[in-house]
């Protein structure tokens, strides 16, 4: 019989936005490339900021009016562990909420944990202070 599913706090997650860089009209529709200047991931079991500046969200706004988030960042851990982050997910551009599916890699063996986890997570973006904030990100169970 299988048990129904749990959805285990991780952390919390502030993520803040350079301006975007928007394409229109491309084959696939508009897309905005929006640099994250920094974040903090906040919780009992992972504490961590971003590290270096190679990290964006590459939102795609399909024809349709569908918002396809992918994002791709390094975060480093209190405790100086190196963990690679990627999301996807979906957004509405209307409310500003976006449900995201984060997914960790690392080698640091305090944390290989979170390499066989998946999480999930429902946020909201504020378009004037260019924030994503996460209130809590589950691991799936």
């Amino acid at each position: 019989m299988s048990e129904p599913l749990k959805l285990v706090p991780l952390c919390s997650a502030v993520i803040d936005i350079s301006e975007a860089i928007v394409l229109e009209n491309t084959p696939t529709g508009t897309k905005m490339v929006g640099e994250i200047a920094s974040s903090r991931w906040e919780g009992e079991r992972l504490q961590a900021s971003q590290r270096g500046r190679a990290a964006a969200d590459w939102l795609t706004v399909t024809p349709a009016g569908v918002a396809y988030v992918d994002v791709r960042l390094t975060l480093e851990t209190d405790d100086e562990a190196l963990i690679f982050v990627q999301y996807t997910g979906r957004s509405n551009l209307e409310t500003g909420f976006a449900y995201s599916a984060p997914t960790f890699e690392t080698g640091d063996p305090r944390y290989t944990w979170l390499n066989s986890i998946l999480c999930v997570a429902r946020g909201h973006f504020d378009g004037d202070a260019m924030v994503m904030t996460y209130p809590m990100v589950y691991e799936l169970r």
